[in-house]
């Protein structure tokens, strides 16, 4: 399935998020209240732009764009850092001082993706809640069928009971009417043989 090109501008605008943190106070866990509202903005923007694309680009497209942008942006970072180190106030280009910015992009990243499983989990909640609705109709509906089915078939065998019983009644008047023949052909029979009888013995 092809993606329209807008859809791409919300990886586009998560890897600007996470780009710009690196220009932001690493003392995260300071005694202060800006650099905890500047990061759970920052945070809640990425959860944001994962939710949306979940919503544009699919779980699994989507999952793949966010990791290569957490990958391409953290890179990107290392380079950053290392050419203005100065401007970053890193006297020392320490190995901890390049795992802590690429850290803090990973974290960010991190909260991308997790808005795209929260959201991915409501649309699967959401979908099972509608086909578990289309399922209740389908049951009500074979219960519905079984019922007119069943009502169906006891109507046909009070119907074939009828003709059974109809034919049986008829069969029973040919057997009395065949009967009644038998007999009265056996008596024609005899009252002639007795009259041939008498013709032959006048005396």
């Amino acid at each position: 399935m092809i993606k329209k090109i807008i859809y791409y501008l919300t990886p586009v605008l998560l890897a600007v998020i996470m780009f710009t943190s690196n220009f932001l106070s690493t003392d995260l866990f300071e005694i202060g209240f800006q650099n905890f509202t500047v990061w759970f903005v920052l945070s809640v923007f990425a959860f944001a732009c994962g939710w949306i694309i979940t919503k544009t680009l699919g779980w699994n497209h989507g999952g793949k764009v966010v990791f290569s942008v957490i990958i391409a942006t953290s890179f990107l970072s290392v380079i950053l850092i290392v050419i203005f180190s100065d401007y970053f106030g890193l006297s020392e280009l320490l190995s901890e001082n390049l795992i802590l910015y690429t850290l803090r992009n990973i974290t960010l990243g991190s909260m991308g993706l997790f808005g795209m499983a929260v959201a991915e989990v409501v649309q699967l909640e959401s979908a099972v809640e509608t086909y578990n609705s289309k399922l209740e109709d389908i049951e009500s509906n074979i219960k519905q069928k079984e019922k007119e089915a069943a009502q169906i078939i006891n109507e046909a065998h009070l119907k074939a009971d009828e003709i059974v019983y109809e034919a049986q009644k008829k069969f029973d008047e040919i057997s009395m009417r065949k009967d009644k023949i038998d007999e009265e052909l056996k008596t024609l029979i005899r009252t002639e043989i007795e009259l041939l009888k008498k013709y032959e013995n006048p005396e």
